[in-house]
């Protein structure tokens, strides 16, 4: 397999996901301001989206999409428990925090990483983010992870998408079960893995 990703964009999960798995991959840089994989090939021929992550299966078939991505990935090593088993209602609630983190999380930042995004948009944005983060914060209460004490694909992906909230302005002092729950999962040898390899960390 092949995993296209972008330093410390959405393609982290399913990166953080893969060394969780255990699975072997060929990861693969794309420059997301050139759209050229390392080497010069164009990216728009490999995701005419243009954006990462592309997962490239042996076969050459490609997903996109992080909550499709690291579904495929933990159902191929279903030992290591990232996900909970199809058909079970665990299951449809792990999709549930999926799409939620997807559609309130992931796309509510974008407009904080446009320059041309006007300053009290980004402020509208950064407020509706907090009250997002308030709702987590509830939910997880003195959980470990997002569905209780196993970490699973969907705390890869939550994880991802708030280290980004530092550098758009968002103060996560105000919820402390939030920055216990980010230090716990970054402590995770495979999670350390995958930001040593992007770069991310020394």
């Amino acid at each position: 397999m092949k995993l296209y990703f972008s330093p410390g964009a959405c393609s982290l999960s399913p990166h953080i996901v893969l060394r969780e798995a255990g699975l072997a991959f060929t990861p693969v840089k794309v420059n997301l301001k050139t759209h050229q994989v390392d080497g010069g090939a164009d990216f728009y021929a490999i995701n005419p989206k243009g954006y990462v992550p592309v997962l490239e299966l042996d076969d050459g078939t490609r997903l996109t999409e992080v909550p499709a991505i690291v579904q495929y990935i933990a159902d191929q090593a279903s030992a290591s428990k990232l996900a909970p088993a199809n058909g079970t209602i665990a299951r449809y609630q792990l999709q549930e925090w999926l799409n939620f983190i997807s559609t309130e999380l992931h796309k509510q930042f974008s407009p904080l990483f446009d320059q041309s995004t006007p300053d009290e948009v980004k402020a509208k944005q950064r407020e509706k983010l907090a009250k997002r983060y308030d709702w987590i914060a509830q939910q997880l209460g003195d959980k470990d992870y997002l569905t209780g004490s196993s970490f699973t694909v969907a705390d890869a992906y939550l994880f991802t998408v708030t280290n980004w909230a530092r550098s758009t302005g968002i103060d996560m002092a105000r919820w402390p079960v939030l920055q216990s729950y980010m230090k716990r999962v970054a402590a995770r040898p495979h999670v350390q893995e995958a930001l040593k390899a992007e770069g991310l960390v020394k």
